[in-house]
């Protein structure tokens, strides 16, 4: 990871992106540019195409045609770097459920090569408010509790570039309270967060792009009342 810092990245630029699987167009020439600091919401029906273009951005799934630049850079060879400035939530929690809160914690940030990782740990089980927890396997845990604890594995180590796919998934009031602040943390310390969601809520109180997708192409709308503009979104 020596020359991970070097591909730290300000944008991400989706060049005419299509993702097909099989005879299936999940994605059809979608355009978009994030900077450092947006927050984007991406809405849509049902297999319209949300999670695969989180798959995309992620560098997980990778595109029929068309290209996706971190920086100004294509990915090419640089893929375990780039993943290095991304943290992904996906429907998977990434999890083990053998595994207590703190063993998962300590687990991946070994493999994101997290400095101070005892330090930093701790501090993630307080932010998610797991401290009394911290010792408990996962697999005794609610679904809004092991929510909480993705979203820490998924920054653990610090990402330039953070995706959510469905975020508030099991969290009552309080956890979407606590998500919604820690959102606009990330925010403020110039993440670019990306997160899909049916609640309308977060994108009113959050979104400051709300991107449409709508069998696999991508639309702007300014807020979720207006009826889509027709045309493919780019920045």
């Amino acid at each position: 990871m020596s020359h991970g810092a070097a591909l730290d990245f300000q944008t991400v630029d989706v060049r005419d992106v299509s993702r097909a699987f099989g005879r299936r167009r999940a994605l059809s020439h979608v355009n978009l540019t994030c900077q450092a600091g947006d927050i984007v919401g991406l809405v849509g029906p049902n297999g319209a195409g949300k999670s695969t273009l989180l798959g995309i951005l992620s560098t997980i799934v990778r595109p029929t045609s068309g290209e996706v630049h971190y920086g100004g850079r294509p990915i090419g060879q640089a893929r375990e770097f780039l993943r290095a400035r991304i943290g992904m939530l996906g429907h998977d929690l990434y999890l083990y459920g053998d595994l207590t809160a703190r063993e998962n914690l300590m687990f991946f940030g070994r493999l994101y090569g997290v400095r101070d990782l005892t330090k930093t740990v701790d501090a993630a089980l307080s932010h998610a408010r797991l401290d009394d927890r911290a010792g408990d396997r996962v697999s005794g845990f609610s679904r809004g509790l092991r929510q909480r604890l993705a979203f820490e594995r998924a920054i653990l180590h610090g990402p330039r570039l953070v995706l959510l796919d469905e975020p508030f998934t099991g969290l009552d009031a309080a956890g979407s309270a606590w998500l919604l602040q820690l959102l606009r943390d990330l925010h403020a310390a110039g993440r670019t967060i990306c997160f899909v969601t049916h609640d309308q809520r977060p994108v009113a109180q959050l979104a400051q792009r709300v991107l449409h997708l709508e069998q696999g192409r991508l639309e702007t709308r300014t807020n979720l009342d207006q009826a889509p503009q027709g045309q493919r979104a780019a920045a």
